[in-house]
């Protein structure tokens, strides 16, 4: 009686009453009709892809139909454009070699012609070397060559030169234009060079020396008997261009001496400076750009 009761296994009891600690998966079964939906879904699909790219293709077939004439002519009109192209390019380089003959002909022409000037103006300097200018003179209504040679008979007088009516070949007033009002020049031929020399030297030295330069009372003329007169060489129409081109460059830059001798003209900067044989109007025209700078 006095004896206790053990303590049950509690332990056990629990182990007995307590379900196990996890839980099994089951598999559920797929429905046949789920799947026979998804492959006719999916078909169908298929089908229509299908049908699309079919008459996507069939539309781009067309389109290619289409447009094929249109790139062949395009290629066509290429070749066109290539071919004439190429014409027109051989056409340019045997233009180019006939331009370059015809440059080469004008600069052998223009050396030629040049050369032949050179050889007129020594032919008509050499026919005028003994030639005289008698510029300003006034112009009487009728003029003959024997009042003419008279005048200058009365010139070489007054500048003390010894000249004779055989020492003049001929003589003769320049032709102007009609109703003119300026004097032409009086041309006069001597007998020689040296002749003429004399005469433009002394009648330089007479303008020097006298206070009262040549004038139209010189030459024996009672009518305007004052107006100056001018003697110098006969010059080529080339000659005085330059001549005058030679006096603008020794007024404008400051060459003090400007002259003509045996048809040539030269100018001279200073007493002590080369002398310079005009040739050319470029030639003056480089002289002028050569003073500026």
């Amino acid at each position: 009686m006095d004896k206790s009761l053990s303590t049950p296994d509690i332990s056990s009891r629990e182990n007995a009453s307590t379900p196990p600690n996890f839980v099994s998966q089951r598999n559920k079964r797929r429905r046949e009709f789920e799947t026979d939906d998804m492959d006719l879904a999916f078909s169908s699909f298929k089908e229509e892809m299908k049908e699309m790219i079919k008459t996507l293709m069939e539309g781009q077939e067309i389109e290619l139909k289409k447009i094929t004439p249109t790139l062949m002519e395009i290629k066509e009109t290429n070749c066109n454009i290539e071919n004439s192209i190429a014409f027109l390019t051989a056409q340019n380089d045997e233009f180019k070699k006939k331009i370059e003959q015809i440059e080469l002909q004008s600069r052998k022409d223009k050396e030629y012609i040049t050369l032949l000037e050179e050889k007129l103006e020594d032919m008509q300097r050499g026919s005028r070397k003994a030639n005289i200018e008698i510029k300003n003179v006034p112009k009487s209504n009728k003029e003959t060559k024997d009042e003419l040679i008279n005048m200058v008979m009365s010139l070489a007088k007054n500048i003390d030169c010894k000249i004779t009516k055989t020492d003049i070949r001929d003589i003769y007033r320049v032709q102007g234009k009609k109703d003119a009002k300026t004097n032409t020049p009086i041309i006069v031929e001597t007998s020689s060079t040296i002749l003429k020399t004399d005469i433009l030297k002394l009648s330089k030295t007479y303008n020097y020396k006298q206070k009262q330069k040549l004038c139209a009372k010189h030459l024996g003329i009672t009518k305007n008997e004052d107006t100056p007169i001018y003697v110098s060489e006969q010059l080529t129409a080339r000659g005085s261009r330059l001549f005058f081109l030679a006096r603008d460059l020794a007024k404008s830059k400051g060459y003090k001496f400007s002259w003509t001798s045996y048809g040539k003209v030269y100018v001279r900067q200073d007493e002590h400076s080369p002398i310079i044989a005009i040739k050319s109007e470029a030639q003056v025209n480089n002289l002028m750009q050569k003073k500026s700078d």
